[in-house]
């Protein structure tokens, strides 16, 4: 029988108030809790991300220079904001960031879209031994980048590739490393190997759909076309932001394919992209303030552009609860 309201209020005007000194405790073991629990994280932050960043904006407003016309000991100079006007005017790491973008524009609604219908496609059904397909898809992941790039390396030198040899004899030529066939090359490379590992993190997110809603749109007479377009992929927009934004950042890094490309290519140069303009400048012109001052403004675009990707779907998804 349910209480009356009198009989509520009587029973609460009984019980004893609560101890603050008890309330205190308590909060005092969540937070304990809480701090034992964040602790591994914060620490692995302050290893490998604060530490590192630190040390290179220290870097950055620093030079060595040798007076004496070169043969006097070396030594490290303030030299405030030079390295960084020195980056943003060197037309090579602009050069380099357009490329990276123009990467970026290629590779990651190819990347996205590619993982989504894959993935779409498995969890459909119409895919038959959905867990062997799904392992070879992600087998390429699994392989090394440096491996990767190796092999299509191979695959695009002239005179050993079998895929070359076999266009030749259709009376067709390629060239894979040329002026605008480079990039397209690096970026079937990056899909080869990362495709499979955004098309389970999509798959995953889509076995979290409940099947009901899927069984209703059906009822409704939604195609299967329609059902995956209209009813599963607003259902994933998590997965599909996180993804985009996990690969922009990879991608704003771009570095193992055209380092090992520029081996057989002339097109690409040791700056093709701003990590390898860092890589230049550090290991090649031994200019660490140099590479400091490019390694803190790629760091800013990302974390630059990140945001806008985080604040866009924020705004987004704001407008569609309105």
């Amino acid at each position: 029988m349910a209480m009356t309201e009198t009989q509520r209020r009587t029973a609460t005007a009984g019980a004893p108030a609560p101890d603050p000194r008890a309330r205190r405790a308590a909060r005092r073991r969540q937070l304990s809790a809480c701090g034992v629990l964040m602790t591994p994280f914060f620490a692995l932050l302050v290893t490998v991300f604060l530490i590192p960043v630190g040390t290179a904006v220290h870097l950055s407003f620093f030079s060595d220079d040798q007076p004496g016309l070169g043969f006097g000991p070396e030594r490290r100079v303030f030299v405030g904001l030079r390295s960084y006007t020195a980056v943003l005017t060197d037309p090579t790491f602009l050069g380099g960031l357009g490329t990276v973008a123009l990467y970026c524009l290629i590779y990651i609604p190819l990347m996205v879209a590619g993982a989504l219908a894959l993935a779409l496609l498995l969890d459909s059904g119409v895919v038959r031994l959905r867990a062997w397909a799904q392992l070879g898809l992600f087998l390429p992941h699994a392989v090394p980048g440096i491996i990767a790039a190796l092999i299509w390396l191979y695959l695009y030198t002239p005179g050993i590739s079998p895929v070359i040899d076999l266009f030749a004899r259709a009376d067709i030529h390629l060239d894979f490393l040329g002026l605008h066939t480079v990039l397209p090359s690096i970026v079937n490379i990056a899909l080869w190997s990362n495709l499979g590992y955004n098309m389970v993190v999509f798959y995953a997110a889509l076995q979290a759909v409940p099947r009901e809603v899927i069984e209703a749109s059906v009822v409704d007479g939604a195609g299967p076309v329609r059902t995956a377009l209209q009813v599963k992929t607003p259902l994933i927009r998590a997965s599909l932001v996180m993804v985009a934004m996990f690969t922009l950042i990879w991608a704003l890094q771009l570095f193992t394919e055209p380092m090992l490309l520029s081996q057989s290519s002339p097109m690409i140069s040791s700056r093709f992209s701003p990590s390898m303009y860092i890589y230049d400048a550090a290991f090649t012109r031994n200019n660490y303030g140099l590479a400091a001052a490019a390694s803190v403004v790629l760091l800013a675009c990302t974390i630059a552009l990140s945001y806008g990707v985080t604040r866009f779907t924020a705004r987004a998804d704001a407008e569609e609860a309105r």
